[in-house]
């Protein structure tokens, strides 16, 4: 899992709402390719269907 920096590091912040924020928090990225098999399915049934209705 990759890991990623949502709060810049201290130099960087200088607007006020950036300063109140914590130093640095992480989240984890995960590579579930759900969203992706569910709009390769869409993307096909809705090709078959418009072609049928061509046809």
């Amino acid at each position: 899992m990759k890991r990623r920096y949502l709060v810049l590091t201290d130099e960087v912040r200088r607007h006020p709402f950036r300063k109140s924020l914590p130093l640095q928090r992480t989240v984890e990225v995960s590579k579930d390719d759900s969203d992706l098999k569910l709009f390769a399915l869409s993307f096909t049934a809705f090709f078959v269907c418009f072609y049928t209705f061509l046809a």
